[in-house]
């Protein structure tokens, strides 16, 4: 069952699956229907027993008992399939971040063990090195960052960069939501409480390093001293077929790393200065519970700090979106608080109290 069938994570799912005849069944294929054309080319391709447009019917695909359900999903639109998907019982490969960090306990209280099986890379990396050792011998999770387009720049020269450089990432080749978040590092934040809330680790034993050339995804540190490491060539396939077939893997999704090639790989601390930390200042409050945005499906704009300006602001009061549970328009959802950072998406934008945004869109 895969759920965003168009957008890049659907895309290169329907990629693996081709690759490995014979071993997988498309039982379902929903999309949001900004791409009727290749929609329609899937559907006719694929020939699911289900097909449709539109959240409703991601909710009734994932529904759909005795199925691996992977949510390629962008934005908040994801939360009611992921809760569908579990609540029926299925398998859930989630490369959709945003329904588990605004559902919280919400959607992880409804995971059996093993029932989520992340798809993001830093994730999946994660998982895999885990099987080292057991839970009580870790003393901590790395995520690497890549760091961006932008990085080594000053928060001085921040303030001059265009949307267009902040979609050109030097090593992902993802969809401009992510790729947006990727380049202010928000992305990072966000992967630093979904690593908490899937594997139960507290954010004081989770950190992050940028590793700009995106070979090593993750790292586990085990209390006698060693690191596991996972390595590869910076692509999706390769956490995307885990997501559809764990605990196997399948043969030769990607390349290898060239291990007759000279590899450096290099790692430095983030930049505090340049780009402020998300949602580090959370964790260092011990908050029980981030506060977190909630979106509907994004537009293509991104804000700047420059003068005051027209990004909308449909946001709940900092106060109310301490807690899990905040309703906007009788759905779950919450809203992040941030302070002012160089460059931020929007629709709605993510906001903090002395913020003053220009919109910038990139149509």
């Amino acid at each position: 069952m895969i759920l965003g069938s168009t957008g890049s994570i659907g895309t290169q799912a329907l990629e693996v699956i081709r690759a490995n005849p014979g071993r997988f069944r498309v039982v379902g294929l929903t999309a949001g229907g900004s791409n009727q054309e290749l929609y329609d080319a899937q559907v006719a391709e694929f020939a699911p027993a289900f097909a449709g447009l539109g959240e409703q019917a991601s909710v009734e695909a994932a529904s759909m008992p005795g199925a691996v359900v992977l949510n390629g999903i962008t934005g908040a639109v994801g939360l009611r399939p992921t809760v569908a998907a579990l609540d029926a019982g299925n398998t859930l490969a989630l490369a959709n971040k945003e329904s588990l960090i605004i559902g919280g306990p919400v959607v992880t209280s409804r995971a059996k063990p093993g029932q989520i099986v992340p798809v993001d890379s830093e994730h999946s990396a994660l998982a895999q090195c885990l099987q080292a050792g057991r839970a009580d011998e870790v003393r901590r999770l790395v995520l690497t960052a890549s760091g961006g387009p932008f990085r080594g720049r000053t928060r001085a020269q921040l303030a001059e960069v265009t949307p267009e450089q902040a979609l050109n990432h030097p090593t992902w080749d993802m969809g401009p939501v992510v790729t947006i978040n990727s380049a202010t590092l928000v992305n990072k934040g966000l992967e630093v409480i979904e690593a908490h809330l899937l594997f139960g680790i507290d954010f004081d034993q989770i950190e992050v390093v940028v590793h700009p050339t995106s070979v090593v995804h993750s790292m586990v540190e085990f209390h006698d001293g060693s690191t596991i490491v996972q390595a590869s060539p910076p692509t999706m396939l390769i956490p995307i077929a885990l997501g559809l077939v764990w605990p196997e893997r399948l043969p030769d999704t990607a390349p290898a790393v060239d291990w007759s090639q000279a590899q450096k790989w290099e790692f430095f601390p983030l930049d505090d200065v340049a780009f402020l930390r998300l949602p580090w200042p959370v964790r260092r409050a011990r908050l029980a519970a981030p506060p977190l945005r909630s979106t509907t499906r994004p537009t293509r704009c991104v804000c700047r700090p420059s003068v005051m300006a027209d990004c909308p602001s449909p946001a709940l009061s900092t106060r109310s979106a301490r807690s899990w549970g905040a309703t906007v328009r009788g759905r779950m959802a919450q809203t992040l608080w941030v302070h002012p950072s160089p460059l931020k998406t929007c629709s709605p934008p993510m906001l903090g109290r002395a913020m003053k945004p220009r919109r910038i869109c990139l149509d």
